[in-house]
Order: structure tokens, then sequence, then C-alpha cells
């Protein structure tokens, strides 16, 4: 493997997704249709054209429905490893450390939620730091939808020194999409609180140790789709170059 090899993601699908409703029913959020396709077909088919082979899922909520739906539309040459979270109704680190014992190598973290071209993922693989956690942000902070759901970064240069919904000073977005070193799993250990933890707690673990980085997305187009008015968004605006998915069914079609 050489050094721009990333081969192994894991991806956050264990939620309930309670904020998203959809007049389809009762469908698991990594399901429901975007233009027509699953949300998680957008998320393994950006996976898959960097070269990642293993998608390892961690699982919670309504387990095998969301399974079943992403072997639907794996694209070819991708292999999925169930990984259940049985405290999934806890905070989304624990899902994180929930694949701790798969993974040995650098990996991509993405959300099952999270819409993204593939060129950042690129753009991780081109920079990021493979001893380090590096998070792809967003600087371009006006053009955020839902600015106050999203989740803040503070930098100094590439340097990650503070994150949160919450933060009153802040010059970039959390995307939702990282490059990690199995380094993360004894930061993200360290973070819990009472058994439970959140990304972000993990990430400012890091961060205070000089192991976070900031990766600018530039230009690339990214959505959250986590409330009606997120995926209403995300249908308007999705790029050209997603709308083909050739591995995935057409929901309806």
């Amino acid at each position: 493997m050489n050094q721009q090899e990333i081969t192994d993601a894991v991806v956050l699908l264990a939620g309930a997704g309670s904020r998203l409703s959809t007049a389809r029913g009762p469908l698991p959020k990594p399901l429901v249709p975007v233009h027509g396709r699953p949300l998680i077909a957008y998320v393994l088919h950006a996976l898959a054209t960097v070269g990642v082979r293993t998608i390892h899922a961690v699982v919670g909520a309504n387990a095998d429905d969301v399974v079943r739906g992403a072997m639907e539309c794996l694209p070819d040459g991708l292999r999925l490893n169930r990984i259940d979270n049985p405290h999934w109704q806890m905070q989304n680190g624990v899902s994180v450390l929930c694949a701790a014992s798969a993974i040995d190598r650098p990996f991509f973290l993405t959300m099952g939620d999270h819409l993204f071209e593939a060129r950042i993922l690129h753009r991780l693989l081109d920079i990021a730091a493979r001893e380090h956690l590096s998070l792809a942000v967003d600087r371009k902070i006006d053009g955020v939808f839902d600015l106050d759901d999203a989740t803040k970064v503070r930098t100094e240069g590439r340097a990650i020194t503070a994150i949160g919904k919450d933060l009153s000073e802040f010059d970039a977005i959390d995307t939702g999409v990282f490059l990690c070193s199995p380094l993360v799993f004894t930061y993200f250990e360290r973070a819990k609180v009472q058994g439970d933890c959140s990304l972000s707690s993990g990430v400012e673990l890091m961060a205070r140790e000089h192991k976070a980085d900031a990766i600018d997305i530039g230009g690339a187009w990214w959505q959250d789709v986590d409330t009606p008015a997120m995926l209403a968004r995300a249908e308007q605006q999705l790029p050209d170059s997603l709308r083909v998915i050739p591995d995935a069914p057409l929901i309806g079609g």
C-alpha cells in the first residue's frame, strides 16, 4: 500500500434519524431518497471512487434494514463489514469506538447522513497527515445552511483549537468527513464521560495535544441531511456530478 492509499472507511449509521420525517413512512435515514436514490448510496459511491475497499458500517437503530439497504447499493469491489453498536442511543463517539478492533491503519470516517463530493476525500488524501486526525472543514461560512445546527470549528493555521455547536468564535464548519489514524481510538476512549462521548469531545482532546488538523475543502460541496429542510436543500443543490450513481437502485423506478 503506498502512502496515498486509504482502503478502509468507517461510516456511522447507528442513529435513529428522528428529526428527518418522510412522506414514504418510517424509512431509516440512510435509506431516505435523494433524487430517487438512497442517501447512503452517495456516500458509498464517493468512497469507492477514491480506492476504499472495505466499509465498516456501524449500525444501531433499524440495523437490519440499514445493512440490507446499503448492500443493495454497494459499488462493485466494495466489501461491507457490519459492526453493531448496542449503545446506539449514546453519542456518536461511541459508534466510532465500536470500530476500534476492526482497523489498524489510517481510515476515512464519514457520517451516513452527509452528502459530499469525492474531491473532499481527494483533498484529504493529498494533504492530511496520516498520524493525526484530519477534519475536512468548510470556510465558506455564509453558504452553510442552518448555521445554528452546524458544528463550528476554530483554527490557528491548520491546527484545530476548538470544536462544538455552541462556539461563539469560529472560522470554519465541520463537514463530517475525516481522515484518521488508529490513534483516534485511544483519544476517544479517554474522552468518555460515564461511558459516553461525542465526536467533538474526542476531536477536542486530540486538538489539545496538537494531533487534530483542519483541511479546507475549498469550493467543494457538501450537505448534512438531518431535517426535512436540509433534505430539500440537498435535492435543490446536489451537483450534477453526484446525480449519476450506476450501482444504486432507483427508488420507485
